[in-house]
């Protein structure tokens, strides 16, 4: 008998029914020669500390650091899971063969393998390797079956991250806690939660530090249009009222002259298809969705056959998706006037390096429709919205690039005699204008529905202004016909102005920043490591803020993140920019990847990574200040 073992309850009936396994005998379906089972995420877990050596159930700064000197798994303490295992191991000591149908990626790897390990399963395994729960793609899958010794590096890669975090998170919190949480609360600390509270309270700390500076700008109006003074290089404006004032009574008598006019065509290609992170940026700030919100509407589509495996980092398609595209295109009925031009012409569909390249790709592709009929499915309004975003995004990138022009018109008021600031006897003006020449990909972003969007109602929520949702921002601004060397009478005006602090992060610009937390770094490398995966995965940034919100370290104030005073000292305690920064972060992914790619020894990291955190608990213990937090957690 071969025994399957999926993720969840609902993908094991998905697989099952294709097998034919269609008997429930409870905790698993059989049929065919199969029995099909499942997990609910995870099931085991690494020990604690207490399980590893008594002397370490008691917080002591004495038994620092906890470093065991083999790993070890448990089943998690709940009585759902240990029945639903009690079938998985019956199952698995009795199969003649195991086939892991658990999510295709580093964490999916690592549940399976741990269940298997505490289930003591010795027959031979394959790897079910999919990116959607379609019939027609489970089958595929089944016919490809690999052995799961290829995916090795995959699951030491995994390992070697949860043996991280556990060494990592379980060291600093007591360490930190027992130093300087002064007895009344606990200090968690985290390898991504940290960096990432990091971000939020330097954000609230450059707000509360800026100080804001005044300018005045001078703008003029000619022909309905208005023109801006143009400043030298890092110049916003007039540095005084004063310099602003004469320069304003200067030219307020005297024609102003077009001096040159620029036309420019260009184009623009489509957005991108959408990788998890991307689609969470765009649910929150087009519909407030939070980053958790998205994840679990995401995961439903997936889990409803309509769209493929959401926990991606890229926004290529392998080139073995290009001739599976007319077929999705095709199942898109809703959106028929958009896909019809498309489908229609009798050519191949357009093939753009922008969209299909195998180098960019490696677990997943971009997240896309699949060519289940959305109609056929029952969808909520929120993931009608979700589903809505994807499906425009697919087609876009079919689409021609959107042509434009733009122009930018220069004049200028001569003055003799005029000495203000940086100007001598001329002060130039500029502006600028964009004219759509082709919308192209754009129309299916257009404000007015057209008649081949009328059908897409069914498939946006009420409500949703559902085409509008995406509509590029960059409004068209036509310019008038300007000749060079006309003149005329305009109306010059002074405004003044002040700079403006740093913006809060909302979910959408902190998932930004901890997927290109580059910047704050120096090194190349590893700048380059931080913007493939930044502070954690995708998968998990979600949870991290999340539980960043439960530990009482961060707040909403409206739609922006905001750190809590005991986010802020907690951050301030910490002198060890190992945790705090985004280069423990890239370090550890660039070198995660590298095991993945068999170009570095799991043992090795799991060396330096004991190193390291026995060097942060000496640097600790070193302090002899007096320092605690004081603040309570908000709630």
């Amino acid at each position: 008998m071969i025994v399957c073992i999926a993720e969840k309850p609902s993908v094991a009936r998905d697989i099952a029914n294709v097998l034919g396994a269609t008997h429930d005998r409870g905790g698993f379906l059989e049929g065919n020669g199969y029995q099909v089972t499942w997990t609910f995420g995870h099931l085991c877990e690494l020990k604690e500390p207490a399980e590893y050596s008594p002397m370490w159930k008691a917080w002591s700064l004495s038994q620092l650091p906890m470093i065991p000197p083999r790993f070890g798994i448990k089943l998690k303490n709940d009585k759902g899971v240990e029945k639903q295992f009690a079938v998985i191991e019956k199952l698995m000591q009795a199969a003649d063969g195991i086939i892991n149908c658990g999510d295709a990626g580093q964490e999916g790897e690592l549940i399976q393998r741990w269940v298997m390990q505490k289930a003591g399963a010795k027959c031979p395994v394959q790897r079910l390797w999919i990116s959607s729960l379609t019939e027609e793609a489970i089958r595929e899958g089944f016919q490809t079956l690999k052995d799961q010794r290829e995916y090795q590096s995959l699951y030491e890669a995994g390992l070697c991250r949860a043996i991280g975090d556990w060494t990592l998170g379980m060291n600093a919190t007591r360490l930190y806690t027992l130093k300087y949480g002064n007895k009344r609360q606990i200090l968690s600390i985290g390898r991504v939660q940290t960096p990432t509270l990091a971000l939020i309270v330097n954000r609230q700390h450059e707000i509360d530090n800026f100080k804001p500076e005044t300018y005045w700008v001078l703008t003029t109006k000619y022909r309905d249009t208005v023109f801006t003074a143009v400043m030298e290089e890092g110049d916003r404006g007039f540095k005084t009222q004063e310099e602003g004032e004469q320069a304003l009574a200067a030219i307020r008598e005297l024609p102003f002259t077009i001096t040159e006019v620029q036309k420019k065509n260009g184009k623009e290609a489509a957005p991108r298809l959408f990788d998890l992170t991307s689609l969470q940026v765009e649910c929150n700030k087009k519909f407030g969705y939070s980053a958790e919100q998205t994840l679990q509407l995401i995961q439903s589509l997936y889990e409803k056959k309509v769209a493929t495996y959401p926990r991606v980092d890229t926004t290529f398609l392998p080139t073995d998706v290009y001739p599976k595209c007319p077929q999705i295109l095709a199942a898109m009925t809703p959106y028929a006037g958009f896909i019809q031009p498309l489908l229609s012409t009798g050519k191949p569909l357009p093939k753009s390096s922008k969209v299909f390249d195998n180098s960019k790709v490696t677990d997943h592709h971009a997240i896309i429709p699949t060519p289940v009929p959305v109609v056929s499915v029952p969808l909520t309004d929120m993931e009608k919205r979700v589903y809505d975003l994807i499906a425009r995004r697919f087609i876009g990138v079919f689409y021609p690039e959107c042509k434009f022009e733009q122009t930018t018109v220069t004049g200028e008021v001569r003055s003799e005699g005029l000495h203000v600031a940086s100007f001598d006897d001329v002060i130039p003006f500029r502006a600028s204008g964009k004219r759509i020449v082709d919308p192209a990909w754009r129309v299916l972003w257009e404000k007015k529905k057209t008649a081949a969007q009328a059908a897409a109602p069914d498939n946006t929520a009420e409500g949703s202004d559902g085409q509008d949702e995406e509509r590029p921002q960059d409004e068209e601004r036509t310019l008038p016909a300007f000749k060079k060397g006309e003149s005329g009478p305009h109306e010059p005006n002074l405004a003044e102005k002040q700079t403006t602090p740093p913006k809060p992060y909302t979910e959408a610009t902190l998932l930004r920043a901890m997927e290109t937390a580059g910047k704050f770094v120096e090194d190349d490398e590893l700048r380059d490591a931080l913007k493939e995966n930044g502070i954690g995965r995708p998968s998990t940034r979600a949870a991290i803020i999340e539980t960043l919100f439960k530990r009482g370290y961060i707040r909403r104030v409206r739609k922006s993140l905001a750190p809590t005073p005991t986010g802020i000292e907690l951050i301030s305690l910490i002198h060890e920019e190992l945790l705090k920064s985004a280069e423990l972060t890239g370090i550890w992914e660039r070198k995660l990847r590298q095991i993945e790619r068999h170009e570095y020894d799991a043992k090795t990291f799991i060396e330096e990574l004991k190193q390291m955190v026995s060097d942060i608990v000496l640097a600790v213990l070193s302090d002899s200040s007096n320092r605690h937090v004081a603040a309570t957690a908000e709630q």
